[in-house]
Order: structure tokens, then C-alpha cells, then sequence
């Protein structure tokens, strides 16, 4: 008889849990999911909200959490297309332990999934970039991010 109630617990409980799983809040602004959408017509979409186009595929085994990588980027505001941060330079990548909290929470999260070699045009809603904040004066508050970012090296101790 307990075994029958758990079973029936169960599936009451995924019965109730599951249209939550599915409906995942969007994270783009209106205006900013538009142009998205108009733009990028074939960008995937994390289970967070970062939207993403693989440019160039990558090889070997994705970044892991504690890894240091190096990556080269640019770095522009979704709608006006200013860049407001770039390191462009092969010679001098830009270098950060993954998943430590050094840099916004997007790119964490999207550098885990990249191979290197890999190039990804990455779209990064505002909560996951700089927020209500901003990062005045180059990125103003609630922006969305495009980054076009190629991991070039993994280093694992």
C-alpha cells in the first residue's frame, strides 16, 4: 500500500513540476527579443536564456569549471551595435578561471560549453551581463550584450 501512494505522489508531483520546466520566463526585453529573433533567426537558446551561433566548431573536450581559459572577443550593446569592450589580440588572449565568478555570469556559463578553436556569436540578456547596474559609462543598465567570442586555449590542473 505505501508503495501505491509514492507511485500515485509521484506522478502527481511531475504532473504539477512539469509545465514549470517548460515554461522558462524569457530574458530579453521585448524590443531587444524582436531584433533578436529578426537577426538571428537560427540562434539556439540555453535553458538560462543566452542565445548562441556556433561560427566555427571547436575540437577536443569542452571547458570544465575551474579551468583557466583564454579566449579572444568583442564585445558590442545589442540594439546600437557600439563596441564597448574588445581583446582581439591572439598574442595577448584574455585569460580567466571559468565558473569562479571573474567575469558576468553569461560568459561562464557559455564558455562551458565551448571547444577550442571554437568561435560563438553569444546574445547575453541583461541579468546575466551587467544587470541593473550597467557598467557605466561604456555599457548602459539593463543591456543586452552580443559578444563574438573564440576560445583559444584550456589549460586543466
Amino acid at each position: 500500500m505505501p508503495t501505491r501512494f509514492c507511485r500515485l505522489f509521484l506522478l502527481v508531483f511531475l504532473g504539477a513540476a512539469m509545465p514549470a520546466l517548460h515554461a522558462q520566463r524569457e530574458k530579453l526585453p521585448p524590443e531587444d527579443l524582436e531584433f533578436v529573433e529578426q537577426t538571428w533567426p537560427d540562434a539556439k537558446k540555453t535553458i538560462t536564456g543566452i542565445r548562441y551561433v556556433i561560427e566555427a566548431e571547436g575540437t577536443g573536450e569542452p571547458a570544465r569549471s575551474g579551468d583557466m581559459v583564454s579566449l579572444i572577443y568583442a564585445g558590442r550593446l545589442l540594439l546600437s551595435g557600439k563596441v564597448f569592450d574588445q581583446n582581439i589580440d591572439r598574442a595577448h588572449p584574455f585569460v580567466f578561471r571559468v565558473d569562479r565568478n571573474m567575469v558576468i555570469e553569461g560568459w561562464d556559463q557559455i564558455v562551458l560549453q565551448m571547444k577550442v578553436g571554437e568561435r560563438r556569436l553569444v546574445i547575453i540578456p541583461p541579468e546575466l551581463a551587467y544587470g541593473t547596474r550597467g557598467m557605466p559609462p561604456r555599457v548602459p543598465r539593463n543591456a543586452t550584450l552580443v559578444f563574438l567570442i573564440e576560445l583559444v586555449g584550456i589549460k586543466r590542473e
